[in-house]
């Protein structure tokens, strides 16, 4: 049986308003473990994911989520939720914050939201808060986080 993964566009459109924010912005590596599907049917895939990552650049440290993503019988159409947790450091303060995911394609239109979850940060990183885009070239992953440290 194999195992559902969601298509990796090269770019997501992100709904933001335009807010002055300090940015943090680096590479990443993913490292994703699908699961096999636990629901098959009419072309509909649903499957669980383990997804780990190491941040560099301005965001240093390690995350770790859980995915559910449905892939459609539809070429391009799928959509995924993840709740990430992020260990490290950002803007020189260390501490730890949640991070939730939302995405959906259709038909190769991508969309993605990825905010922090409120009052989820600890150590330095209490009171974080933000939103995260993520970028694929080629493979290559990078992330841009917007946030504000109370």
């Amino acid at each position: 049986m194999s195992s559902a993964r969601l298509p990796s566009p090269s770019t997501y459109r992100y709904d933001t308003e335009e807010v002055v924010m300090p940015t943090a912005r680096g590479p990443m590596d993913v490292n994703i473990e699908a699961e096999p599907p636990f629901l098959e049917q009419d072309g509909l895939k649903l499957n669980r994911n383990l997804v780990r990552k190491k941040y560099s650049g301005d965001l240093v440290g390690a995350a770790e989520a859980q995915m559910i993503g449905a892939v459609t019988a539809t070429p391009g159409s799928a959509g995924y939720v993840a709740i990430e947790h992020f260990t490290g450091s950002v803007g020189g303060r260390t501490g730890s914050f949640v991070l939730q995911h939302s995405g959906v394609m259709n038909r190769g239109d991508a969309r993605l939201t990825v905010t922090i979850v409120p009052d989820s940060g600890a150590g330095e990183l209490a009171g974080i808060s933000g939103t995260l885009e993520i970028h694929n070239e080629e493979g290559q992953h990078s992330y841009v986080l917007h946030y504000e440290l109370a």
